[in-house]
């Protein structure tokens, strides 16, 4: 296991593919842009967890104007996935998407605004928490229907494939969604087409209150084996240099005109949808969440998040602030951008 290490933070990282023997002590030059990346990476995460502790905040208030599944636990994996991609690449997200949403460069302004149902947001406040999209940042849309985004990103890459083009897109589902007819339907298609599609599944092991052991008989690197997709497992999602390290090798191989696909196995820290916790229903164990936080950096690297936070706290009242004052979609917008 490697070591990373500044003056601000100490970070265990655990590489894709360990190399043999011990690991060699990173030069200062190195050192200096590890610590500069990790604390972009840092920063982004936090801004994630820290939008969506503002969201349950708001909640009771009944000014957010739809659903919300948080992903709290979950947002080195937007996060790292994200950075491997390029500006004009696509992600099609699910309907538990606020971290892709901003880890893409999607406003956070019009976020809130989407959220509270505001002339403001993305969709004019149509479309709410799990329908978010920022095309102009390449995320081109989240669902709330399982594994509805999948066949709509491979349809994206297959349109890359034709152009010519070297952009890739990416289809985010969780484990759940790989029992979806249309998520087979997919893959196959991808292998045989040989389309640009990077398939990330972001694994929490649960599907609402389900756990995966009682509803896969499979495991999804084999699965993806027997259709031919080369495959790649992190298990470490709590780090976001470990899955930004796994995601460039895998967006590479894409670029190259392959699919791939990226398995991330990650904790989701609260309910599947709403703002509270749910240890009460017993179909998990607070134990093996408090776990995985004793290794969550946003937890264990207090200094740094401390060091952010007033920043990142501005930025969030000016885009609740957005959100308060734009206005409510009037009649005349009911008919509109409909097709």
């Amino acid at each position: 296991m490697g070591l990373i290490a500044s003056p601000r933070f100490i970070l265990y990282h655990q590489p894709s593919k360990a190399p043999q023997g011990a690991a060699e002590p990173l030069e200062s030059k190195d050192l200096a842009n590890s610590d500069e990346l990790y604390r972009r990476l840092f920063r982004t995460t936090l801004l994630i967890r820290l939008v969506e502790e503002r969201v349950i905040e708001l909640y009771p208030s009944d000014r957010i104007q739809s659903p919300v599944h948080l992903s709290i636990g979950q947002e080195a994996v937007a996060v790292g996935v994200c950075d491997a991609l390029r500006a004009d690449d696509l992600v099609f997200a699910t309907y538990r998407s606020h971290g892709f949403y901003l880890a893409k460069g999607g406003r956070l302004d019009r976020m809130f605004a989407e959220l509270y149902g505001r002339i403001g947001g993305g969709a004019k406040g149509k479309a709410g928490s799990m329908h978010l999209s920022a095309p102009e940042v390449g995320l081109m849309g989240s669902s709330a229907v399982v594994a509805s985004t999948i066949p709509h990103a491979v349809g994206a890459a297959m349109s890359f494939k034709r152009q010519g083009s070297d952009r890739i897109a990416v289809a985010v589902f969780g484990d759940g969604a790989t029992e979806e007819g249309v998520y087979h339907e997919s893959i196959n298609f991808a292998s045989l087409m040989k389309v640009p599609v990077l398939f990330v599944c972001e694994d929490n092991g649960l599907a609402v209150h389900s756990h995966r052991h009682i509803r896969q008989s499979y495991r999804l690197q084999k699965h993806a084996e027997i259709y031919g997709i080369a495959s790649c497992r992190v298990d470490e999602g709590w780090d976001m240099l470990a899955i930004r390290e796994a995601s460039l090798a895998a967006v590479a191989h894409v670029r190259a005109g392959r699919p791939f696909l990226l398995e991330i196995a990650t904790s989701r820290y609260m309910e599947h949808v709403g703002v509270g916790e749910d240890f009460h229903f017993q179909y998990r164990d607070r134990a093996a969440v408090d776990a995985w936080k004793a290794r969550d950096p946003l937890v264990v690297d207090k200094a740094l998040t401390e060091a952010l936070r007033p920043e990142l706290e501005r930025e969030i009242e000016a885009a609740v602030a957005f959100a308060e004052r734009s206005p409510a979609p009037g009649r005349d917008e009911l008919l509109t951008d409909i097709i």
